[in-house]
């Protein structure tokens, strides 16, 4: 291990301790970075209340859509969820546990929205659940030799400053509305020419219990904040939630969606927090193992195969990189060339998640932009992802308990913390055109695509383009060629699909 990985840039070796306290300190540089054992664990907790939402979002999305053959996850007739969740909280564990004791940084990995949902409707729709987790797994195999060979972290360092921190500002936006709407604040119209509106009612209006929920848990994390309080993200979640909980309890509301139907449009959006009857449970891990590495190039064919993969690559491969970037620059890991510190070790075990998520049935693993609520809270070193890796492993037995948390008790910290990194915005310089326009692209262009790859992706092409047109190409870093090529091919595989008949 070098110095230079060992030990923040012009940081100062952490204070002498003894005991088990003083070893994770030196393991996870947890003075160096300014950080506490203290602020770690509170950390650790914040990111996985405002992640623990995927443990049964991810079930819903692949554990409810049938293969080609008809088959549902785990080879039933009927949907599994439990069995589902129960791999998808035990592979996000190990592989959070894993980038904290690896990556040493504050980064936790889950099953990732989007490539799941891509997964369950444009692959399985097209061969079986096994074969579709192979290319799953055969996607993060070929991006992890990227890593190991370097080219990866070296497409990292050759992203311009100004374009980073455009992209840490669009995550921030991203979040701010992915929290707006998984709590029912911001919602589609049913009709008309405006895409999406305040509230669930036809005149834009909020109304529901669960809204007020919402609402009392943004205004509470905002005060907080604003004091400096302390644990202020995870004070919020677990105050709205046991408000969610008294509210359940008295009127009874239920979720918004039974059967596939919309039966209450001002009840809870995702889960009802209900006292379960029962708070144990051993988890089936059976889903572990059940994938076929080539079994899609026979059953769709070569060329449609690999597009598939490619796909998946692009997404996979961009997504993380601007996760990193946003989240590390928040918590005070970017060194003065722009890079994340051990940035081979956190690129390697991301990899490793596109792996894991496929030999465990659960979709590809990917770091969570949700770990900016536990930086928020102070976190700075792996230590928080072990924890948060720990907690998803005691979700699989106490999968009813997580249950309880509803999407809009754990949404206002994604909105907060949506503020926190926004800040940044300051950083970019808009008067320079030249990488202005890329950076209002690569920012707008996340929330109003709901991609993270689409909105680097943007700002990618837009910088090379203009760089071209205005005579200064061989101010370009030869990879960003690759980079917007890569980029052009992936918004445009639609149609060379259609070209090849695919």
């Amino acid at each position: 291990m070098s110095k230079t990985d060992a030990l923040p840039d012009n940081s100062s070796p952490p204070p002498a301790r003894s005991g088990f306290a003083g070893l994770l300190d030196r393991y996870f540089y947890v003075s160096a970075r300014g950080s506490t054992l203290a602020a770690e664990i509170r950390g650790g907790f914040a990111t996985f209340f405002t992640m623990a939402y995927i443990v049964v979002l991810n079930p819903i999305i692949i554990a409810t859509v049938p293969d080609a053959t008809g088959q549902f996850l785990g080879d039933g007739s009927e949907p599994n969820l439990p069995l589902v969740a129960a791999a998808t909280a035990f592979v996000a564990g190990v592989l959070s546990i894993l980038m904290g004791l690896v990556g040493r940084a504050p980064f936790a990995l889950a099953a990732g929205l989007g490539l799941n949902a891509f997964v369950a409707y444009s692959i399985a729709s097209q061969m079986s659940w096994e074969d579709a987790m192979g290319l799953v797994v055969l996607e993060g195999l070929i991006i992890l030799l990227l890593v190991v060979t370097g080219f990866r972290v070296a497409v990292f360092r050759a992203i311009p400053a100004e374009l980073k921190t455009a992209i840490s500002v669009g995550i921030g936006l991203f979040i701010a509305l992915i929290g707006f709407v998984d709590a029912g604040f911001v919602r589609r119209t049913p009709s008309g020419s405006v895409p999406v509106q305040l509230g669930a009612a036809g005149t834009g209006t909020l109304s529901g219990w669960p809204t007020l929920v919402f609402v009392l848990g943004v205004l509470t994390i905002a005060f907080l904040v604003t004091r400096r309080v302390k644990g202020a993200i995870l004070i919020g979640i677990l105050g709205a939630t046991v408000l969610a909980v008294i509210i359940e309890a008295l009127a009874d509301l239920g979720p918004q969606v039974v059967n596939g139907e919309t039966v209450n449009p001002d009840a809870w959006s995702l889960t009802s927090p209900e006292i379960p009857q029962t708070f144990l449970g051993i988890p089936d891990l059976s889903l572990l193992g059940q994938f076929s590495l080539f079994g899609s190039f026979a059953k769709i064919g070569v060329v449609a195969a690999v597009l598939l993969v490619f796909t998946l690559m692009l997404a996979d491969f961009f997504d993380t990189m601007g996760t990193i970037v946003g989240v590390g620059r928040q918590a005070n890991l970017l060194r003065p060339d722009g890079t994340v510190e051990r940035t081979r070790e956190i690129l390697i075990v991301d990899s490793l998640g596109a792996v894991a998520g496929g030999a465990g049935s659960v979709s590809s693993n990917t770091t969570y932009v949700e770990s900016a609520a536990g930086v928020a809270e102070g976190a700075r070193t792996g230590l928080a992802s072990v924890v948060t890796g720990l907690l998803f492993l005691l979700a699989m037995f106490f999968a009813p308990l997580t249950a309880i948390v509803p999407s809009e008790a754990a949404a206002p910290a994604l909105v907060v913390v949506g503020f926190l990194m926004m800040t940044q915005v300051r950083e970019i310089d808009f008067s320079d055109y030249e990488i202005a326009i890329p950076a209002f692209l690569t920012i707008v262009l996340m929330p109003f695509t709901y991609s993270i790859t689409a909105g680097m992706g943007a700002g990618f092409v837009t910088y090379v383009v203009i760089k071209v047109l205005r005579g200064k190409a061989r101010q370009l870093h030869p990879l960003l060629w690759i980079v917007a090529a890569l980029f052009i091919v992936y918004f445009t595989t639609g149609p060379i699909r259609a070209l090849l008949g695919v």
